[in-house]
């Protein structure tokens, strides 16, 4: 998943619950507390730019292509549609042209959903995030699905990694499900269903759990080593 790796950590009081948080982990599930002791710090912090439309549109750009191939055509967007290397406007969007988009390296359907989010991002149907964080994150994820190319995974990692949310569990990511294998000593990948059964152990900070499995696949990348 890609908008995990350009999270940057910065100073100041922790989110996603802090030490309670951490405690209550540790408490609740001697398994994940292990492996919270091995990874050592939560050191994730919320990382959000001006607006959803960005973060939504980022990630319309990056399903189903990998990192580098994404970034590349992010980056050709941003060229050929942004002012002075920023982001593009919604206003920029919605008026683009198929082709223009195409010249980017974005598909039809791609440029079809970038251009839903931003008359939807003009109509004020996707909020600032100002008014988002008045919102519960179910309301959040019904609003924002009904844009095209918009998926409830899409929404989560909004919430988690956007919004600095506490208790958001993407049990369909792939990264999620195989942390949990790794650390729970699995040799298949667990259903979604098993993990929100164990999840409620951890709630109301599944967050935080989440970006613990994370870092458990991480751990065994960097010792070289390979699962099941």
């Amino acid at each position: 998943m890609p908008a995990r790796n350009t999270l940057q950590v910065r100073p100041g009081p922790a989110p996603y619950g802090g030490e309670e948080a951490l405690a209550h982990l540790q408490r609740a599930d001697p398994v994940l507390g292990k492996l919270i002791q091995k990874v050592g710090p939560f050191t994730l912090r919320p990382d959000r730019p001006s607006h959803p439309f960005q973060s939504l549109a980022t990630s319309i750009l990056y399903q189903q292509l990998n990192g580098k191939a994404a970034s590349t055509i992010v980056r050709r967007f941003v060229e050929a549609h942004g002012e002075k290397g920023r982001f593009p406007r919604p206003e920029r969007v919605a008026k683009a042209t198929a082709a223009a988009l195409r010249a980017c390296g974005i598909s039809a359907n791609k440029g079809l959903a970038l251009q839903d989010l931003a008359r939807r991002t003009l109509g004020g149907e996707v909020p600032h995030f100002r008014a988002l964080s008045r919102m519960e994150d179910a309301a959040i994820v019904e609003r924002l699905t009904e844009v095209r190319g918009i998926g409830p995974w899409t929404v989560e990692m909004l919430l988690l990694f956007r919004m600095g949310r506490p208790d958001v569990f993407p049990v369909t990511d792939f990264g999620v499900r195989k942390g949990f294998a790794i650390a729970f000593g699995l040799k298949e990948l667990p259903t979604p269903k098993e993990l929100m059964a164990r999840g409620e152990r951890w709630r109301p900070y599944r967050s935080m759990a989440s970006w613990y499995l994370w870092r458990a696949t991480d751990l065994v990348a960097e010792a070289g080593e390979t699962w099941p």
